[in-house]
């Protein structure tokens, strides 16, 4: 190693006696002017000194450089003497990332001698030359195992340049002037009794029934009990074995606890109970769907329990027959391979309408916005709460910032209309200028905040009310007023076309809003092929009654040539994937709403012999808009879900930022190659 040396300042202490002497000189030389004979002796007494100190620099300064060097050559004997014997192993890694020094632990685990100078990556792979490269001041940790233990390596640089800098008094050479501390901690122990720790905890999970009313009534009095039982050993079994608890809270609910261990196994098996519910046939013409509900990632029971509520309603609000676990703020869903159940009852329908009444009548003004580039459905039914708050007098302004050439006739026939106020419809600029503490805002056609036309309304605000008809997923608004979601739904207009038949006992419904509600549930049934139900056609019946008429409707939803045109290529350019997904592109280009247009298309794609499922890709306002249909039994929201999006079961879609057209086309085959090789699509 190299040597010590003196720095100058050191130097200066030592030699300060004799320069002392030396500022007396001048002195001395103005007392001669004075005093002849007390400068004489001044002289001499500076002589004296000068001589004395001289002489104590010169012999005492060797013996007090040894004196300094034994001292630090014993204070670092006793420290490597400690380090040694260091019960944690320890190690110097030089800037060749080579063992320059390892203490006895490290060597009695490594089976290294002290002599022994391997590259550290030849002994722990984990620890690379790049990551001693990244190793700061800051400690840094690697977890690896080795020779069947867990170990936790913390590495720390040690620069001596930098101590070299704050010493006053020595320094050292141009050797070593970079290391790397590694201190390795064996965590088996610590792990094992942690994963005890976490397997232990408990997860609460509430189970629904979603469709006993309508399973039960139609089953003969003797064998309901049995179903019942069925239903209720099914279960049972289930869970017991995996150690969980069933209580059994109410006819159609269940209360379980089971171990925070079992739940991968849960996850991996799909939640089978799920599918052997469905599958129990005891007299019952429909089958028995159940939707579970699950809590984890909390720190106290109180907020377990709250995921799990919270997760039970958003399976609700998915339309049932799925298991959703709620961990902190992330979502995982699990089932969902069946139809949503549609609820013959209208209960909830006259519950809701009776609580919008009374929000209503409690504000002053009403905003309704639906989704960006809102459709036909979104407008409608906004032109329907309109219509329920001209009902109680109350002011209503709709959020629309872009009007889609699919839109455009629908919203020229409302402002045509000689009552029609001027401010009806209104950009997000306006609706915060607009907004105030006494203002309801009702969100139509979605229920994700980022999806709606101005997101800052809802931060705004806290009055909100949601009418959506899509399966809720992540990103939902939080906490509203009113929460009205039936997936089972065909549209947003025929949720509010019965909604309105419960608001008033004689609403006035004008033809032109009843052509706007009908246009809304005829787009999204693709003209009552697709997603209908009983109360679909109910709700079109009660609409002809409102004066609503077919003829009008048809000569608004007619589109011009260029889209008609543009729809026939991306059909005609369509590539078949896997000989069951047609996958295309929209073009922009001489269009004014591609995204209308690429829905459309996914549309007609289906009608193709062997197509299950289509995907239309359209690139628009530096986003992606993926428009996804369905056939059979391929559920494309749980594929949208992958890419952030969400919708249906057989139509669904997503909005994708800062990807290329090629790129989310790649990620869109990633998705479906994962899925069928996961058993979630069977071709």
């Amino acid at each position: 190693m190299d040597r010590l040396t003196y720095k100058a300042k050191f130097s200066a202490y030592l030699s300060a006696p004799i320069f002392l002497g030396l500022t007396f000189l001048p002195l001395n030389i103005y007392e001669y002017i004075k005093d002849t004979w007390t400068a004489i002796w001044m002289t001499i007494i500076i002589i004296v000194y000068l001589i004395l100190m001289l002489f104590f620099y010169i012999g005492f300064r060797h013996k007090f450089s040894e004196s300094i060097v034994n001292f630090a050559t014993s204070y670092g004997t006793v420290q490597k003497k400690l380090l040694e014997k260091f019960q944690i192993p320890y190690a110097l890694i030089d800037g060749n990332a080579r063992i320059l020094w390892m203490n006895q632990e490290f060597r009695k685990l490594t089976g290294l001698n002290q002599h022994d100078q391997k590259i550290i990556s030849s002994v722990f792979p984990k620890i690379t030359r790049k990551v001693l490269s990244e190793t700061g001041d800051e400690i840094r940790a690697v977890s690896f195992r080795f020779q069947d233990r867990n170990i936790r390596a913390e590495l720390r640089n040690l620069s001596f340049r930098d101590e070299e800098e704050n010493n006053e008094l020595i320094t050292s050479g141009e050797g070593l002037n970079r290391l790397t501390a590694l201190l390795l901690f064996d965590t088996t122990e610590y792990d094992r009794i942690y994963s005890e720790r976490e397997g232990s905890r408990l997860i609460p999970a509430i189970i629904y029934i979603d469709n006993y009313e309508e399973t039960v009534e139609n089953v003969e009095m003797v064998k309901r009990s049995l179903l019942t039982a069925v239903i209720d050993r099914r279960i049972t079994q289930y869970f017991q074995a995996v150690d969980g608890i069933v209580e059994k809270i109410e006819k159609d609910k269940y209360f379980i606890i089971f171990q925070n261990k079992y739940l991968k196994q849960l996850e991996d098996d799909k939640f089978s109970v799920l599918e052997e519910v469905r599958g129990i046939r005891v007299g019952n013409e429909n089958e028995v769907t159940l939707s579970i509900g699950m809590g984890a990632g909390a720190d106290t029971y109180l907020g377990l329990v709250e995921y799990a509520r919270a997760a039970i309603n958003i399976a609700l609000g998915r339309g049932g027959s799925q298991a959703i676990l709620k961990d902190g703020t992330n979502v995982f869903y699990f089932g969902a391979h069946g139809k949503e159940v549609e609820k013959h009852t209208r209960v909830k329908a006259r519950v809701e309408a009776q609580a919008l009444r009374e929000m209503m009548q409690t504000r002053d003004h009403v905003i309704v916005m639906g989704h960006q580039i809102s459709d036909i459905d979104a407008f409608g039914a906004a032109v329907g709460i309109a219509c329920a708050a001209r009902e109680l007098g109350k002011k209503t302004q709709i959020v629309l910032n872009t009007i889609t050439t699919s839109l455009r006739p629908i919203v020229n026939l409302v402002l045509s209309e000689k009552d029609c106020p001027h401010d009806l419809i209104i950009t997000s600029e306006q609706a915060m200028e607009e907004v105030t503490d006494k203002t309801l805002i009702v969100v139509v056609d979605t229920n994700k905040a980022s999806y709606t036309e101005c997101p800052g309304l809802l931060m705004r605000n806290e009055n909100v009310v949601v009418f959506d008809h899509h399966r809720q997923g992540d990103g939902q608004i939080q906490n509203p007023l009113l929460s009205y979601i039936e997936p089972y739904a065909s549209s947003t207009c025929e949720m509010i076309a019965e909604v309105l038949q419960y608001f008033s006992d004689n609403i006035d419904i004008r033809p032109f809003e009843a052509d706007c509600m009908y246009a809304g549930i005829l787009i999204d049934t693709n003209n009552f092929m697709a997603k209908t139900g009983v109360r679909t056609f109910e709700a079109a019946a009660y609409l002809r009654r409102c004066g609503a008429d077919m003829i009008r409707v048809r000569k608004l939803l007619r589109e011009d040539m260029d889209s008609y045109k543009a729809r026939a290529e991306i059909v005609r350019n369509a590539e078949v994937y896997r000989g069951a997904f047609a996958i295309s592109v929209c073009t922009s280009e001489k269009l004014e709403s591609p995204t209308v247009v690429g829905a459309q298309a996914a549309n007609e794609l289906l009608d193709i012999v062997g197509v299950k499922a289509s995907f239309v890709l359209t690139s628009f306002k530096k986003k992606i808009y993926v428009s996804s249909r369905s056939i059979d039994d391929i559920d494309v929201q749980r594929i949208m879900e992958r890419m952030g999006g969400g919708g249906h079961l057989n139509v669904a879609g997503a909005q994708i930022e800062d990807s290329t057209v090629d790129e989310v086309i790649a990620r869109i085959k990633s998705i479906l190659d994962n899925m069928i090789q996961e058993g979630e699509i069977i071709l």
